[in-house]
C-alpha cells in the first residue's frame, strides 16, 4: 500500500481547555499489516469526555496518552486489507484507531459490526461505548425497579439519554438534567422523559423538588460539581448513585470539586459506586443484542451529532465541554 495517513498527536499536556496547539497534525506513510493484523480505513471516531481525562498525567483506570502518542479515540471503519482469515476486505469493524484516518491493528482488537442492524454511528453511540455504559451503570449498578425515581445528569448526550430510555422501559419515573430549553424539551417531547430540569436557566435544586416529590432513588452522575451536590439532598433512604463522569470537572485549573453533601449518603443509608464500562467488556455482546432488538422495535432511540472532516478535530472535541452536542458527538473521517 503507498497510502498517506494523517494523525493527530499529544504534544503538550493541556491546561484548562484542551487547544489545537496541544497536538500536532501530521502524516506518514501507512505501513501494510503484518501477519494476524489489519489495516482499517477510520469512518467515524466517538469524541468523549474521557478524552480529556486520558491526557492528563497520573494515575487513572488507563495508562494516559503519551506525548508524540496518536489521540486516543475509538472508531469505526472499513477492512481495506487483511493478513488474518477473521476479517476480509470489506468488513466494518469497530475499535480503538485513534484520531487518525488510516489504522493497523491486530484482528483481536477490533469487533466486526453488523451494520444491517443499525447505522454505522449508532455502533458509537446507543450500541458503542456510550450504550454500554448506561446499559451496565444503570442496570448493575443503579438495580431500578418498577415506580422508581430516576434522575440523570447529562441527560442529552451519549450516556444520559439512553440511561434515560432504558429507566422508562424498565417502569421508572425518569427526570434528566440538561443545559437549555431545546435539549429539555428533547428529553420530555422525544425520548418520553417525564421532566427535565435546564440547569442553565433555572435552580437546580428547586426543579428536582418540584420534578421528584419523593425523592429521587437513582442518580446517575455524568458532570459532578454543584449539579451532584443538589442530587445528594434530594436522595431517598437506600438510594443509589452511579458515578460515570464529572464533565463540569474535567478543565480544572484547581482541584476538583468533591461533594459537600456526601453526608446525606449516611443518613439515607444510600451508596455511591464509580464505573468503568471497560469492566462489562465480557458482556457487550449480550448488551448490543438486548438494545438492536429495542431499536429495532422502536422502543430505544439513537441519535448522533456528526461533524465532518478530521482536521476539526481540536474545535469539534470541545463542543463537548460547551454543552453544545446533543446525542452522541460523531467525528466523520470519511465516506
Amino acid at each position: 500500500m503507498n497510502i498517506t495517513n494523517h494523525q493527530y498527536r499529544l504534544v503538550q499536556r493541556p491546561m484548562g481547555l484542551p487547544k489545537r496547539s496541544d497536538w500536532n497534525y501530521t502524516q506518514e506513510t501507512l505501513r501494510d499489516p503484518g501477519d494476524g493484523e489489519v489495516a482499517v480505513q477510520v469512518l467515524y471516531l466517538s469524541l468523549d469526555p474521557a478524552m480529556r481525562g486520558w491526557m492528563n498525567e497520573g494515575k487513572s483506570y488507563i495508562p494516559p496518552v503519551g506525548i508524540d502518542e496518536v489521540m486516543r479515540a475509538v472508531g469505526v471503519g472499513r477492512v481495506i486489507e487483511s493478513k488474518n482469515p477473521a476479517l476480509a476486505v470489506g468488513d466494518m469493524v469497530s475499535g480503538a484507531f485513534g484520531v487518525q484516518e488510516y489504522a493497523v491493528v491486530r484482528a483481536g482488537e477490533v469487533t466486526k459490526i453488523d451494520t444491517r442492524i443499525a447505522p454505522l454511528t449508532a455502533f458509537l453511540g446507543t450500541l458503542g461505548m456510550a450504550g454500554m455504559t448506561a446499559y451496565f451503570g444503570l442496570l448493575d449498578i443503579g438495580k431500578p425497579e418498577a415506580g422508581q425515581t430516576v434522575v440523570v445528569s447529562g441527560a442529552a448526550g451519549a450516556v444520559g439519554m439512553v440511561v434515560g430510555q432504558l429507566a422508562k422501559i424498565r417502569g421508572c419515573r425518569v427526570v434528566g438534567i440538561a443545559g437549555g430549553a431545546d435539549k429539555c424539551r428533547y428529553l420530555t417531547e422525544e425520548l418520553g422523559f417525564d421532566g427535565a430540569v435546564d440547569y442553565k436557566n433555572e435552580d437546580v435544586k428547586k426543579g428536582l423538588r418540584q420534578h421528584c416529590p419523593k425523592g429521587i432513588d437513582i442518580y446517575f452522575d455524568n458532570v459532578g460539581g454543584d449539579i451532584l451536590d443538589d442530587a445528594l439532598t434530594q436522595i431517598r433512604r437506600g438510594a443509589r448513585i452511579v458515578i460515570c463522569g464529572a464533565i463540569s470537572q474535567y478543565n480544572n485549573t484547581t482541584p476538583v470539586k468533591g461533594p459537600s453533601n456526601y453526608l446525606s449518603l449516611l443518613v439515607n443509608r444510600a451508596s455511591m459506586t464509580g464505573m468503568v464500562v471497560f469492566d462489562y467488556a465480557d458482556r457487550f455482546a449480550q448488551a448490543v443484542a438486548e438494545m438492536a432488538g429495542l431499536m429495532a422495535s422502536g422502543k430505544l432511540k439513537s441519535r448522533e451529532d456528526v461533524v465532518e472532516g478530521i482536521e476539526t478535530f481540536p474545535e469539534t472535541l470541545l463542543k463537548l465541554f460547551k454543552g453544545e452536542n446533543t446525542g452522541k458527538l460523531v467525528l466523520k473521517v470519511a465516506d
